[in-house]
């Protein structure tokens, strides 16, 4: 039964009634389909936000694939870095993708860190609202293996939001995880938009060209220069590196790394071949390839994997090794492991056995080498150029050396070709106000990507300032590109080079000592809007640098620790302060 529009206490005859009811029932159904449509309308035209954090650029390029494949299905995304987003912004989101790297030992990634305070504070508001799904990438070689996604991913179950999708923590072999977790989120969201039959019309916008050259189809450059920078008495050896480009290979920009995917030193594979009495011929099950093809380019024989480790102290009988390994004390396993590859390991204990197969299940899959490019493509389009530090030292009666650092020195001729690709790193560019101050903190080789900054700054006609801190062990022998940087300095493309060798005196002098001699500058550099660059060694020059950072920023602005700390963090949300940190 109807109920009626039209009371019966109105002044109109029973006809006029019953035709008015009519009407309106009409019209009251008309609005209910067009306002069912709109809701239908609205629950098919779902915006999924995809959040990233990222060291290296990684996790950044696998959001751009979760984009593509949602937009495939006629689903509006909206990427952003985690940090850019503020957590009040989540009361307003219904579902939301996270892919996430680990840095250092289990550390958020540098564009994570102010979102991740924010989101595990207790003032973090309640998101029942909301469904979310993690993707987390690591590496298994580290005790914290994509600690930063585990600790998202249940924050998140904390404040009430709702799994779409169970996490994945994915290795450094990442692809295949990520596109399965990508996949199974489409089918996730066919479902809520009731278009599984693919019916939903296609997006208007592209999908974004992405180069052919990969880490599984590497491009074939040809090495063309292979150049000593350090010189004699230099306890290091730094070497410039340029590979060749031509048309149709990869393209990069300042702040790119390039992979380098190596192959490991033929007479480290003998010494294996020698302690495991076995044929460089021998057959290995599940490969394709003989034993020694695998050692060569396919395993990582250097670095003791963490299977490898516990099969070592399970045929060992090594009390110290057993407490070590028992304990999962990472300080303890890294003092015990200091100095010793894989094959010291092994060679401790001359009666373990292992036969091929043995092997195989414990040795993790060979990697890429990613280092900074030192050029800029503005300048150099036909050319890459690397600056490396050859990774030498001896050990329990062997000779030691880097993989890729010593692949390239000494195993690649001139002229042959080394297998490379480019990994875009977005958030290391040079400022894109051509007028601001560029501040640049590179000792050692971390000097890399902002010889490529001057040279992009050069080519643009940047007219903001440019200030390097560089830095090495002796002026002598260490001074890294001194007449390219003298001659930058002396045409007022660099107007500050403060160079910090520290042990050419007694006192030693580290960059972060030349910063603050220059504190009033440096603070006046960073209030005229001036971007702040760190690239080098995270274990300890990048935490100094920064820390020092923090003293001259309250020293010159009159601030308390906190009154900097919310400076700081002002710069790195406003993509001031950015590192290239290893």
């Amino acid at each position: 039964m109807k109920v009626p529009f039209i009371p019966e206490n109105t002044p109109f005859s029973d006809d006029q009634k019953s035709w008015l009811n009519g009407f309106f029932s009409g019209l009251h159904t008309q609005m209910s389909i067009g306002q069912e449509s709109v809701n239908q309308s609205a629950e098919s035209a779902l915006c999924v936000n995809v959040l990233y954090g990222t060291q290296t650029g990684n996790a950044e390029m696998v959001c751009e694939d979760v984009c593509d494949a949602l937009g495939g299905i006629g689903i509006t995304t909206k990427m952003a870095a985690l940090d850019d987003i503020e957590i009040v912004d989540m009361l307003e989101m219904n579902h939301v993708l996270v892919v996430t790297s680990t840095y250092g030992e289990g550390e958020m990634p540098d564009n994570a860190e102010l979102f991740w305070d924010a989101f595990r504070s207790t003032d973090a508001p309640r998101l029942e609202q909301l469904q979310f799904a993690v993707l987390s990438l690591g590496d298994t070689g580290y005790d914290e293996f994509c600690e930063a996604g585990k600790q998202i991913d249940l924050r998140f179950e904390q404040l009430g939001a709702k799994r779409l999708h169970a996490r994945v923590d994915c290795d450094v072999d990442y692809e295949e995880l990520a596109e399965g977790w990508t996949n199974a989120l489409v089918v996730e969201f066919e479902k809520l938009t009731g278009e599984s039959d693919g019916s939903v019309a296609q997006p208007t916008k592209p999908k974004k060209p992405k180069s052919k050259w990969t880490r599984k189809t590497p491009y074939p450059g040809a090495l063309t220069l292979n150049r000593l920078l350090s010189k004699e008495g230099s306890a290091k050896e730094i070497r410039h590196f340029e590979i060749a480009l031509e048309e149709g290979g990869p393209v990069y920009e300042a702040g790119d790394a390039l992979g380098v995917i190596p192959q490991n030193d033929p007479a480290l594979v003998s010494a294996w071949l020698e302690r495991l009495q076995l044929s460089a011929e021998t057959p290995v099950g599940g490969f394709d390839k003989p034993l020694g093809e695998l050692l060569l380019g396919q395993f990582e024989i250097s670095t003791p994997s963490g299977d490898f480790i516990k099969a070592i102290e399970a045929r060992a009988n090594d009390v110290h090794l057993s407490h070590v390994v028992e304990h999962g004390d990472r300080e303890a396993l890294d003092a015990y492991l200091w100095s010793k590859d894989s094959l010291d390991l092994l060679n401790a204990w001359p009666d373990i056995k292992m036969g091929a197969d043995d092997l195989a299940g414990l040795l993790k899959p060979l990697q890429h080498r990613a280092y900074s490019i030192s050029s800029s493509s503005k300048l150099h389009p036909d050319s890459v150029h690397l600056t490396i530090a050859s990774v030498r030292f001896e050990s329990h009666g062997r000779k030691h050396g880097g993989v890729a650092s010593t692949f390239l020195a000494d195993r690649v001729s001139e002229n042959a070709t080394v297998p490379v690709f480019v990994t875009p790193n977005k958030a290391f560019r040079v400022p894109t106000d051509n007028d601001v101050p560029m501040i640049m903190v590179g000792p050692g080789t971390g000097i890399a990507p902002f010889r490529a900054f001057l040279q992009e700054r050069q080519e643009i006609g940047a007219k903001g300032t440019n200030w390097l801190f560089f830095g090495d062990q002796h002026a002598a022998t260490d001074f890294s590109y001194e007449d390219e940087l003298m001659g930058f300095q002396k045409s007022g493309l660099l107007s500050g080079l403060d160079l910090a060798f520290s042990r050419d005196q007694e006192q030693k002098i580290y960059v972060q000592t030349r910063m603050m001699e220059k504190s009033k500058r440096l603070f006046a550099a960073l209030q005229d809007g001036g971007h702040f660059y760190v690239c080098g060694d995270a274990t300890r020059m990048a935490k100094d640098v920064d820390q020092m950072l923090h003293n001259v920023i309250a020293r010159e602005g009159g601030l308390t620790a906190d009154g900097a700390h919310d400076y700081v963090n002002a710069m790195k949300k406003d993509k001031r302060y950015v590192r290239d940190v290893y």
